[in-house]
Order: structure tokens, then sequence, then C-alpha cells
């Protein structure tokens, strides 16, 4: 069924108590991780000078949550959700406290860092499964779409405010001031989630032992795959985020090479692209549910576009209008099709699920990144990312041929598939 459009089914997705608290307290926990974020790298080069060092404290960041994203999947799907949730943001709580400590107190060493970064990335990659797979139990199904599109508004939103605070906090405090904020930001999320209520969740096996957990992990990687319309999802999913979505992660590189700008301009491309993320999140939000494979594949197709403009030229406006193009495209992709899985899984299988589509929206861009990166060295940054654009659109190609059977699989009331005069429609 699909959502209210307009503005009128935003302020009615609001009006849902638990998904009005997770999110107050959401939007202010995104804007200290942000926070983190900047600080943490101004630190680490503050410490080392080490374009080294920078890298693998990212890794230490990022990786924990590709490779324990999929045993947080499982988790989610046997255990309480809110108190997985809870046990991550206390762990992340203590890790924000220790950073404050260390460098507050002049003993921060790079070592440190990245083992206080590397606890955090292993909290989050047990968060994010269960954060993903709750969404369903903030908002009845009619409103998951305009739900997902809120919390796509609220992180890119939080993407500018957080480096901001984080740079003034920085100028002004010290790096401390941004790692105190942001242990401060940890609390107010604990509170909004010790304040939502949700059904218990009914125990399918109760009085049976439990599968291991190898086997939990093979039955979402199975279950995943063997879909008719999830498989083919995540496998675009998976080439659009290793083939083109990596630009952002290169816009520094550029910024300079290319566009012959500076740190201004690497700040007004990137300031581009969050404004098309949230003014298509607003779209989404807006537009409430239905044809939602369709909107996924038009804008993958839209994105591979906006990158073979962004490498066309060296003129800016056109660079500037591809971003902003990109952004839109990307959020609408991956709101709708958080959607459609949200909404096609077995509920059972709901963590497990959506672990894999964390580990390739987050673990894709960074590889991505690592390959496009390397390949420059030797043939420059536009070539690379134009590769990537044309093969995107050959497995759009193939998406799009299968698009009847993968829409009537995630999206039965807008498969299309028409019963024609000799036919009837399944009354399941």
């Amino acid at each position: 069924m699909p959502g209210q459009a307009g503005f009128g089914g935003v302020l009615r997705t609001l009006q849902h108590r638990n998904f009005r608290i997770y999110i107050s307290g959401a939007s202010i926990s995104l804007i200290g991780t942000w926070m983190q974020r900047v600080a943490v790298g101004w630190l680490t080069w503050e410490l080392t000078e080490s374009g080294f060092w920078l890298g693998l404290v990212a890794c230490a960041d990022l990786l924990p949550a590709v490779f324990v994203g999929p045993f947080g999947g499982v988790v989610a799907d046997r255990y309480n959700r809110i108190k997985i949730m809870l046990t991550a943001q206390s762990v992340s709580l203590c890790q924000a406290i220790a950073l404050f400590a260390l460098t507050a107190t002049g003993n921060a060493t790079v070592e440190l860092l990245a083992l206080l970064v590397l606890i955090n990335g292993i909290a989050m990659g047990f968060n994010q499964p269960s954060r993903l797979a709750l969404m369903p139990s903030l908002v009845p199904r009619e409103d998951l779409s305009t739900g997902i599109a809120i919390n796509s508004i609220i992180f890119n939103l939080a993407r500018f405010i957080g480096p901001a605070v984080a740079g003034l906090l920085i100028v002004t405090v010290g790096v401390q001031g941004a790692f105190g904020a942001n242990a401060l930001t940890f609390s107010a999320f604990l509170i909004a989630l010790l304040r939502i209520r949700v059904p218990r969740r009914p125990d399918r096996g109760k009085g049976k032992v439990p599968p291991s957990i190898w086997v939990q992990l093979g039955e979402g990687f199975s279950y995943a795959a063997r879909h008719p319309g999830i498989g083919p999802m995540l496998l675009l999913l998976a080439t659009a985020s290793l083939s083109v979505r990596p630009f952002v992660e290169l816009m520094p590189g550029f910024a300079d090479r290319v566009f012959g700008g500076g740190a201004d301009t690497l700040a007004l491309l990137t300031s581009t692209v969050g404004i098309g993320a949230v003014m298509s999140g607003l779209w989404v939000a807006r537009r409430g549910g239905g044809g939602l494979t369709r909107l996924v594949l038009l804008n993958t197709l839209l994105l591979s576009f906006s990158m073979l403009a962004f490498v066309a030229s060296d003129w800016i406006w056109l660079g500037l209008a591809s971003a902003a193009i990109a952004g839109m495209a990307m959020v609408a992709t991956g709101v709708s099709m958080q959607t459609l899985l949200q909404m096609a899984v077995d509920g059972d299988l709901r963590g497990r699920v959506l672990s894999l589509y964390g580990i390739i929206f987050i673990g894709g861009p960074a590889a991505g990144a690592l390959i496009m990166g390397a390949l420059s060295e030797y043939i420059g940054l536009r070539l690379p990312l134009a590769f990537g654009a044309i093969l995107v659109m050959l497995m759009w190609i193939r998406t799009w041929r299968r698009r009847v059977a993968i829409t009537a699989a995630l999206e039965p009331s807008h498969s299309e598939v028409r019963p024609g005069p000799d036919q009837t429609e399944s009354k399941a």
C-alpha cells in the first residue's frame, strides 16, 4: 500500500511516537558521529603527519562493519534489537569518553587512537543491522518509505552540521572538545532508545535449540541470493557502490587535478552533493511508496550518466551540476532500495539481509575508491570512473530486462504484469 504523498505524509510519519523519539535521538547522535570523524582525522594528522596512518585509522573505522556486519545481522534476528543497540551505543559512549580523556590530558597516541576507533567500528558493526531492522517496528508499512527518507535527510544534514561544529570546537577548545561533545550526543541517543516501546517479536523457535551462527549466516546469504527480487537488487547496488559511488571519496583529487581548485573547490563540490541528497530525500519523503523498483532502476541509470558528465570536462559548473544530480540519484536509489528490502524480506531474516545491504552500502565505495585510486596513478582519475559508469550501465541493462519478475517479487501490488481479459488476479 503506498504511503500518503505530500508533506502530509511526512507529518503523519512523524506523529508515530516511537519514530519521533528515535529520530530526535538519532539526529543528535549523527551530528556527533560526523564531529568525531573530523576530529579523529585531524588528531591522526597532528600526531603523525602521515597519509599512511590516515588510511589505517580510516580502515579501523570501516572494516569492522564489513566483517562484523553479517554476525550483527544474525544477532539482530536472534535477540532484542533495542537491547543490542543500547549495548553498542554504550560501548561507543565509553570510547568517546576515553578519547576525550586521552586528548584532554595530553596522553593520546596514534596507536591508542587506532585501537579506540577499531573498538567503535566493531560496536557499529553490531549496531547497524539492528538499526536497519528496527525501522518497520517504528512506523507502519504504509509509512515505511517516508520514514526511511526522513532518516536519510537527517543523515545528510548531519554531514554538514557535524564537521562545521567540529571545526569550531577544534579551533576554540581543542580536539578534546569535539570528542566530549560526541559523548554527550551518544547520551541523548541512549535516552531515546530507552524510551522506545516496540512489541516483542514472536518466539517461533521457543523450546528449540537455535541453529549455529554459521548456519544462520548461510541462511541469510542463501535467502538473499535466491530471492528473485532481493538478489538482483543487491547485485545492482554492489556494482554501483564499487564503480560509481566512490567519486565522493575521490573528490579531493578531482577538486585539485581536474578542476584546478583547492579546499574551497572541494567544499563546494561536497556541499553540492549534499544539497542534491537532501533535496532528493525531501522528494522521496513527499512521494510516499509505490513504483519503487522502477525508481531504483531509473535513478541508478541517472547516476551513471551523471558520472560520465562529471568526468567529461574540467568545467567546474558542469562538475557541480553533475555532482548535485549524482547526490539526488544516490539518495533516491538508497532510500527506495532499502524500503523494498524492508517490505519484501522475511521477518525472521530481516537483520541478516539488511546487514548485507549495509556491507555493500558502506564497504563498496571504500573498496571502489581504493581500486580507482590505485588505477588513477597510471591512467588518471577520469578513466576509472568512466569505466565504472559503463560497467553499471551494463549491469543496469541486465537488471532492466528482468524488471517484471523483480517488481513482482518486491512489489506485487505494483508489478508491471497486468491481468488480461482471460486472466484473474491471485487472491493470495
